[in-house]
């Protein structure tokens, strides 16, 4: 790839991201999207009442800089009812424009110049450009899916080797897109001592932290000596169905919440004034809700999966996320962006090459990401155009 004219070193080799093209293609084609992470129907109608109620009761200005008081509230309650952790809604709370905009704020004022982040790679997309905007050094360290086919793994010696004196920051995404791997209790364990032992600030993105389906979620600040070190990222886009929302936040010590909150008002000041209410809503809602959307998505998953089998794909069953891996080499095909890109005319499906969340393609250049987050009728016609184009058989 080239260089692009007038952008910053920064930012070279940060182009279009891949969902923007793939969506694009979906429509150009007429194919079913099952690329970029978005579900096809909205969320609760008491959280999309809420919104509405909201701009019509003139929540339409400026929120406050750090959000809504009741949001930020509700956020605290969010995070002592499921996971036992305790922030104070003044000092500890800031809401932001989706989980990306806490994670660029947080490389931007958290890390110096030369810095080194590690990441556990495959990442998603914005990682790497948020921690170059940065000035910092993204450090990967590599999850790779084993013979048997269950869930991605790291080697804890490449983890322990990764740290060095310019390690700043850890930046962690569990449940993780785009491989479906939830970290175990051992391997936070392991992660967390390694970072109090180097003096690492962590930042988690726990986007999909109720979208988990065999094992339990685990924040990493809940564990010993990392209440102090740990920025929590979430937001309501995944949990709530409302992805152009982008209502965030990030949740902490009070020191690393300032510092966050002084780059992330020089980024959008502030923004969804009516959507922030709305997501106060949500997150109060019943534990009905939260289990109906674990158990929605679980059955998706493990109807996709049998999809993605049946039309000859070896499948990474995921433990989280919105998002199923499936190998390509069985269908006699060993280069996914290429696959990607032939898929549309081949079968009429969109997903995404998953080399491009790698910072070795090569780790990745067989593996194919799809999303499940979608309506049944999408994903059996999506199930059936695979099986009808990729059928050795027909051709």
């Amino acid at each position: 790839m080239g260089r692009t004219p007038h952008l910053s070193s920064r930012l070279q080799g940060f182009g279009t991201t891949i969902f923007a093209e793939m969506s694009a293609l979906a429509a150009k084609t007429n194919a079913v999207n099952l690329g970029q992470g978005f579900p096809d129907s909205d969320g609760p109608i008491e959280v999309l009442n809420a919104a509405v109620d909201a701009i019509q009761a003139g929540v339409n200005q400026y929120p406050p800089g750090p959000g809504i008081a009741d949001l930020r509230v509700a956020i605290a309650e969010h995070q002592k009812r499921f996971w036992k952790l305790d922030y104070d809604p003044e000092s500890e709370v800031l809401v932001t424009a989706g989980a990306t905009e806490a994670i660029a704020a947080s490389m931007l004022s958290l890390c110096e110049t030369g810095d080194e982040v590690i990441v556990f790679d495959p990442t998603y997309d914005s990682y790497g450009a948020g921690i170059s905007l940065a000035g910092a050094i993204m450090k990967g360290v590599v999850l790779r899916p084993p013979p048997s086919g269950t869930t991605f793994e790291f080697d804890p010696d490449e983890l322990r080797r990764a740290f060095s004196p310019k390690t700043r920051l850890l930046l962690l995404n569990s449940p993780h897109n785009p491989t479906g791997k939830v970290f175990t209790e051992a391997e936070l364990t392991l992660i967390a001592e390694l970072c109090c032992q180097h003096d690492v600030i962590a930042v988690t993105d726990e986007v999909y932290e109720h979208i988990v389906f065999e094992r339990s979620h685990l924040p990493l600040a809940a564990f010993p000596g990392m209440s102090d070190r740990t920025v929590t990222i979430s937001s309501g886009g995944k949990t709530f169905s409302c992805t152009g929302w982008k209502i965030g936040w990030a949740v902490g010590p009070a020191p690393l919440i300032t510092a966050v909150r002084t780059a992330k008002q020089f980024l959008t000041f502030v923004n969804g004034a009516p959507f922030q209410p709305a997501i106060a809503t949500g997150l109060r809602l019943g534990d009905d809700f939260y289990q109906s959307l674990t158990s929605s998505m679980k059955a998706k998953r493990d109807l996709l999966s049998d999809l993605l089998e049946a039309a000859g794909f070896e499948v990474f069953q995921p433990e989280g996320t919105y998002f199923t891996t499936a190998d390509i080499r069985p269908l006699g095909f060993d280069n996914g962006v290429d696959f990607c890109l032939r898929l549309p005319e081949m079968a009429g499906v969109v997903a995404v090459p998953s080399e491009v969340f790698y910072q070795d393609s090569r780790n990745g250049a067989t593996l194919v990401r799809f999303c499940f987050a979608k309506s049944d009728q999408t994903l059996l016609e999506a199930g059936r155009r695979l099986a009808d184009g990729l059928n050795p058989a027909s051709g």
